[in-house]
């Protein structure tokens, strides 16, 4: 196979997704270099393209290889790795560089490939899974019997926090913007799913849990972030960690009149109103916590040890071939995907 990459040379629609060759890096002193079977693709990928995600331009600039996660055989290994051969089934973590047939990573940012997952599903599965993670037992550490409201019930990322606030114990009220999610949202463990394609959003979430919510789980951005705020209950938690609902549904360009205007519109939360409502907001963005070596590690060490106990499973994937990475950007974008998208060299 000819070693190959997705290279974005500048912002732009899905016409600046180009395809080029690429000379298979060396691995370094304390890295793995892994020959890539299947490349998670996550909405942050397109924001990337469009030129608007900060962290990319902060430690990349462009031209810039999109891809956060992916799964694959390590090719071979830097002076001081002793503990992966080639050959080896990993999935892996990268800021940045996913979208190509071969990276090279630190040894850190590898891990074993549990029997219960193939090759499509792990490397659709960190990135995910680290980001629901991380706002649930980071930030929101809801105690048994909590009631929590996750935006984007059937998503990649939504799913994966329907799962593990049932690990945690808690009451899980799932949201999702058409009919055909619903079940999805149902099998991954919501005790309530909302379908606000078909009913009053925020009347059913009153229903769902009168006295408010102790977490809500929301990357919509202004659509739903001031409704969400207000639904808390006494000493619950906003987790905001992303703003999709700002971003294009179609075409892959931005609309800077709408950005202008959501941004003016995005609510401001002032810590006195915090104070005096017993609530707080909290935010994050996963990119930012790859080099937290102990964080990422303990995570998808207890991560994939739910998968290894049958207590998570990986959201449904789509496979698109690597050549075809535009129709994965226009598809997750549309918004009326369900699970994960990946890529397949």
């Amino acid at each position: 196979m000819t070693a190959r990459k997705v290279l974005i040379h500048r912002a732009g629609g899905y016409e600046r997704l180009t395809l080029e060759p690429l000379a298979v890096p060396v691995p370094k002193a304390g890295e793995v270099l892994v020959a890539t079977e299947a490349i998670g693709v996550n909405y942050a990928d397109c924001v990337i393209r469009m030129g608007l995600y900060a962290s990319a331009k902060e430690y990349v600039g462009w031209p810039i290889t999109p891809g956060f996660e992916f799964a694959g055989t390590v090719a071979a290994v830097g002076e001081g790795v002793s503990d992966l051969a080639p050959g080896a089934r990993v999935l892996g973590v990268t800021r940045f560089g996913g979208y190509s047939t071969h990276i090279a990573v630190p040894r850190h940012q590898l891990f074993p490939v549990p029997s219960q997952l193939d090759m499509a599903q792990a490397a659709g599965f960190p990135t995910v899974f680290l980001t629901a993670y991380y706002a649930l037992f980071e930030l929101a550490h809801p105690r048994p019997g909590a009631s929590i409201l996750v935006h984007s019930a059937a998503g990649g990322v939504g799913s994966a926090l329907v799962q593990l606030g049932r690990i945690a114990g808690c009451r899980v009220v799932g949201i999702v913007g058409s009919s055909h999610k619903v079940e999805t949202a149902r099998a991954m463990g919501a005790d309530v799913v909302i379908d606000k394609s078909s009913e009053d959003l925020w009347k059913a979430a009153e229903k769902a849990s009168p006295q408010g919510y102790d977490v809500v789980l929301d990357a919509n951005g202004v659509s739903t972030l001031r409704q969400s705020y207000a639904h808390l209950g006494s000493t619950g938690k906003l987790i905001i960690y992303g703003f999709h609902s700002m971003m294009p549904r179609r075409g892959g360009r931005p609309n800077w009149l709408k950005l202008a205007w959501d941004w003016l519109r995005t609510p401001r939360y002032n810590p006195l109103t915090l104070t005096n409502d017993n609530t707080s907001v909290l935010a994050f963005n996963l990119s930012y916590l790859f080099d937290q070596h102990a964080l990422l590690t303990e995570s998808m060490t207890r991560l994939l040890s739910w998968v290894e106990e049958g207590r998570l499973v990986a959201p449904p994937v789509k496979r698109f071939p690597l050549d075809q990475v535009a129709e994965a950007h226009r598809a997750i974008e549309s918004g009326t995907t369900v699970g994960k998208l990946v890529l397949v060299p």
